[in-house]
C-alpha cells in the first residue's frame, strides 16, 4: 500500500540563529512562499513570540506559523514552529548580547536532538554571532565544529556551495598565523576524501574531479617562496591519486581564479578561509550556501553572517537561505538514493536497460 505524499515529504528543521540580526528576517521572506509546502514541511525551533516581533518589524501581515510541541505534530501543509527559548526574552536589534547567545545554542541543540532521533531529516542553520554563542558548554569558533563535535566525528569540511562553484577549506575559522601549523599530509589527504565522497554521494557526481589550491604565493613557486606544497600538499595530492580520486594541483589561487580554471573542477579545495571564501563570495555571494561535508546528517546554512547593521531594516535578501533549504532537500535525496542504489546495486543487464532509457 502506497503512503499518502504528505508521509514521503522531508521534515526541514531551522535552527533560528541569532534572534537580535537578520535570520528571522530570511526565514519568513523564504517561507513567505506557501509554494515550498508541496516539497517539504519546514519546522522552525525559536519562539513564536520573537517571530511576532520581527513580523512587525518588517511590517509583514500576511504570514503566520503552525505552533507545536513535538516534531511529530507539524502540519505537512504549512510552516510549523516549536518554542524552545523562554518567551520572555528581549529582542534588541542589532546588538549582540549574552541572551541572544544562549537562545541560538537553546535551539540548535533541540533541533540536533530531534535530527540526531529522525524527527527531522535535514537541518538549516540560521546565522549565530561567533563571539556571543561562547559558553561553558558552547567553546567553538562556530557552527561546523560544534556540529563536528557533536557528531563525533574525526573531520569535516565547510563546502560552500553555489551554482556552478563549490569551494572546500582545509583550514576554515583559525587565525591566519595558525594555518601552516595547523596544515599536514594526512589533514588534506583526509579533507580531498571527504570532498570526493561529498561530490559523489551528496551530490551525485560520478567522477568528480577536485582541484587543490596552494598555500603560498605562486603554490610556492617549486619551494622558493614556501615548501608547504613539495612538503606536504603534493604527496597527499599523490596519496589521493593512489586512491582512484582524481585531485589536481597545487594550483596558485590568483591565477586560477583569475583564468576561470575553476571552471573546469567540480570543487576546489583551498588551505584556509579566506583564500577559498573571497572568491566564492564574489562569484556567487548572494546565492551561497555553506554546507558541511563530512557529517552523518545533512546541514546547510546561508553564506552570510547575523549582519546586525541592517537587522529589521528589510533590507536582507532571502536567496541565500532559500538555496540553503534547498540545497537541503537535493542532499537528503541523494543520500538516499545512493543508500538504495548501493543497497540494491543493478545487474549487469538491468544496468544496461536503465542507461537505455
Amino acid at each position: 500500500m502506497n503512503l499518502p505524499e504528505e508521509q514521503h515529504k522531508i521534515r526541514l528543521g531551522i535552527s533560528h540563529g541569532d534572534i537580535n540580526g537578520i535570520g528571522y528576517e530570511v526565514i519568513i521572506k523564504a517561507l513567505l512562499d506557501n509554494r515550498i509546502n508541496e516539497f517539504f514541511i519546514p519546522i522552525l525551533y525559536g519562539s513564536s513570540k520573537v517571530l511576532a516581533y520581527h513580523r512587525k518589524a518588517l511590517d509583514i501581515e500576511n504570514f503566520s506559523m503552525n505552533n507545536i510541541r513535538i516534531a511529530s505534530e507539524a502540519n505537512s501543509k504549512r510552516s510549523n514552529i516549536i518554542n524552545c527559548i523562554d518567551e520572555n526574552i528581549r529582542v534588541e536589534l542589532g546588538k549582540s548580547t549574552e541572551i541572544a547567545g544562549e537562545a541560538s545554542v537553546m535551539a540548535l541543540d533541540r533541533a540536533l536532538d530531534d535530527l540526531k532521533s529522525g524527527q527531522i531529516d535535514a537541518l538549516v542553520t540560521a546565522p549565530i554571532n561567533k563571539e556571543n554563542i561562547q559558553s561553558r558548554d558552547f567553546k567553538f569558533p562556530g557552527h561546523t565544529d560544534y556540529l563536528k563535535h557533536k557528531a563525533g566525528v574525526n573531520e569535516v569540511l565547510m563546502l560552500m556551495v553555489g551554482e556552478n562553484l563549490k569551494v572546500g577549506v582545509v583550514t576554515a575559522h583559525v587565525p591566519l598565523k595558525d594555518v601552516a601549523a595547523m596544515l599536514n599530509e594526512e589533514k588534506i589527504l583526509e579533507n580531498i576524501r571527504i570532498l570526493n565522497k561529498c561530490l559523489l554521494v551528496d551530490f551525485n557526481i560520478r567522477k568528480p574531479k577536485i582541484a587543490v589550491l596552494g598555500l603560498n604565493p605562486h603554490a610556492g613557486d617549486n619551494g622558493i617562496i614556501g615548501k608547504e606544497e613539495i612538503d606536504i600538499i603534493i604527496p597527499a595530492i599523490k596519496k589521493a591519486n593512489n586512491e582512484g580520486i582524481t585531485a589536481l594541483g597545487p594550483y596558485a589561487a590568483d591565477g586560477f581564479f583569475g583564468s576561470k580554471d575553476y571552471q573546469k573542477f567540480d570543487a576546489i579545495l583551498a588551505m584556509y578561509h579566506d583564500q577559498g571564501l573571497a572568491p566564492f563570495k564574489a562569484l556567487s555571494f548572494s546565492s551561497g550556501v555553506n554546507y558541511t561535508a563530512g557529517l552523518p546528517f545533512v546541514r546547510t546554512s546561508p553564506a552570510h553572517g547575523t549582519a546586525y547593521e541592517i537587522a529589521g531594516k528589510n533590507e536582507a535578501s532571502e536567496d541565500s537561505f532559500r538555496q540553503a533549504m534547498y540545497l537541503a532537500l537535493d542532499i537528503h535525496r541523494n543520500r538516499q538514493m545512493y543508500k538504495e542504489l548501493t543497497q540494491n546495486p543493478l545487474k549487469p543487464s538491468q544496468e544496461a536497460n536503465y542507461t537505455n532509457d
